[in-house]
């Protein structure tokens, strides 16, 4: 290696683009970066030639070795909605299998090798046990940290097997937060033993056979009390490398994220971060920035206060993930792919859960649907299920009498018809119910579709899907219809 410090410190930066194709300024802007990783967004991949046609244009204007990253972790964080969807890992959770798991995450693998993406910033190995969490929910694997553990080494290995590296995330653990650090800095104050017991304990049992771990944005007083865990030399070197031994590649979390931009600035942040321990500073959103981050990182280098040691340290560990999971574009055969969808499908289906005495309803019956017209992405997941969707899939099996909203606060449930049809709630967002609903909105059927938390807001049966691809739309018809048992188990306590 005989890189100058500027080299280093561009390579030591993970940026992201701005659409589906690279334009020759932005080309020129990662050329004068220096930067080997970029990471992709659902604005850049609306399709899969579009996918591949970005990457080509990504090695053509950097080289050929290079990280091409993307969060593919099943559920409501796929970014590319072109390619078989699969189960969320609450959804895994819900059925308990590691073999499954196993399957799940290689053919998430295959799906993204055949675009030529080589890094999967999954899965989460953060643990579920805050229901008011707002950021995590379905996307952890439940509660249990041996069995969160046990599923979460199952679906790596699988992915890994396919060629494509993964990534654990967000250590040392973002499960007990009521704050998404997309919006603010979360604190997490409990005593160290606590932090040991549980929130570390999965991360030490899969971090030796991870190839990279992504950082929290969180403040954890007990072993730091001033940086959080992105910007902290103790829990990014004295944690994760010298007590824990992990020798893989440490990335921040998003540094666009407001919990670090408001408080430090992406450059600022991406120095200190690289000081504490992290080998690459994920530095997204906005081009001056990118700038500005990589001349931080000049700076803290020239002022002494980051050694050329530590950046040659990063350097080497992210040269030897790139190595082994070059970004290589395999074809997805028909065959391959319909057997993955089939796969995700019965996953979708065996992880259906049934919240006290769900009820059945006859094909050809009537059914009043109570739901919002459109629920936004959170800022984390893709948007979540469109009401002509659902409309869609229920109408094909009875008569249906729409109720539709935009926001909850329009629909008063007193003044739904009290004419004894039955009336299903269809949960399509992440957020969870107020006071107001919880007091006075009682369905026979409350279909939660997206967070399994929002099944216990209201009094009423539920059904749980973790998720609404629409494998999961057909499992709840296949439900009521009678056809089906709801098999699986919740994997975390929803109060």
């Amino acid at each position: 290696m005989n890189l100058t410090p500027q080299q280093l410190a561009g390579q030591a930066l993970m940026v992201d683009v701005a659409g589906p194709r690279l334009e020759q300024p932005e080309a020129a802007l990662l050329q004068s970066l220096g930067v080997r990783a970029v990471c992709l967004f659902r604005r850049n991949v609306p399709d899969a030639d579009s996918a591949r046609r970005l990457v080509a244009d990504l090695k053509c204007a950097l080289g050929k070795d290079i990280l091409i990253g993307i969060d593919q972790e099943g559920g409501g964080v796929m970014r590319t909605l072109f390619l078989p969807q699969a189960p969320a890992a609450m959804a895994l959770g819900a059925i308990d299998e590691p073999a499954l798991a196993f399957q799940v995450g290689a053919a998430v693998a295959r799906g993204l090798k055949s675009l030529g993406i080589n890094w999967n910033f999954a899965p989460v190995l953060d643990l579920n046990n805050n229901p008011a969490n707002p950021v995590i929910g379905e996307r952890s694997f439940g509660e249990n940290p041996q069995r969160a553990a046990a599923l979460a080494q199952a679906w790596l290995a699988g992915h890994i097997s396919e060629g494509v590296a993964c990534c654990l995330k967000h250590f040392p653990g973002h499960g007990d937060t009521h704050t998404d650090s997309h919006l603010d800095l979360p604190v997490v104050d409990k005593p160290l033993s606590s932090l040991r017991d549980y929130e570390l304990a999965p991360f030490k049992a899969v971090l030796p056979h991870a190839p990279a771990v992504m950082t929290a944005h969180i403040r954890f007083p007990a072993l730091d009390a001033d940086w959080p865990a992105t910007l902290s030399p103790r829990v990014l070197t004295q944690l994760l490398r010298e007590d824990l031994g992990y020798q893989g590649v440490a990335i921040t979390d998003a540094l666009n994220m407001k919990a670090i931009r408001e408080r430090w600035g992406q450059a600022a942040g991406a120095a200190q971060t690289l000081k504490a321990g992290a080998d690459l500073a994920l530095v997204l959103q906005f081009p001056d920035e990118m700038l500005a981050a990589k001349a931080a990182v000049e700076q803290a280098l020239a002022d002494g206060e980051l050694s050329l040691d530590r950046l040659r340290q990063a350097w080497l560990r992210v040269d030897s993930l790139l190595r082994r999971f070059p970004s290589r574009v395999q074809p997805y055969e028909p065959a391959q792919r319909a057997a993955d969808e089939a796969l995700f499908a019965s996953a979708w289906q065996r992880a259906l859960t049934a919240r006290g005495d769900a009820p059945r309803l006859s094909p050809g019956s009537r059914l009043r649907l109570v739901v919002q017209r459109q629920a936004p992405s959170d800022g984390v997941s893709e948007a979540g299920l469109g009401a002509e969707t659902l409309i869609a899939k229920l109408s094909s099996r009875y008569q249906l009498h729409v109720i539709s909203f935009d926001e909850r606060a329009e629909l008063d449930w007193s003044q739904l018809p009290d004419d004894g049809v039955f009336t299903a709630l269809a949960s399509t967002t992440r957020e969870r119910y107020g006071e107001r609903e919880r007091a006075s909105w009682r369905p026979d059927l409350h279909l939660a579709l997206w967070n399994p938390y929002a099944a216990a807001d209201l009094d009423a049966p539920a059904l749980i899907s973790y998720g609404f691809a629409d494998a999961a739309l057909d499992a709840i018809t296949r439900y009521l219809a009678g056809e089906i048992d709801a098999a699986g188990q919740l994997p975390a306590r929803l109060a």
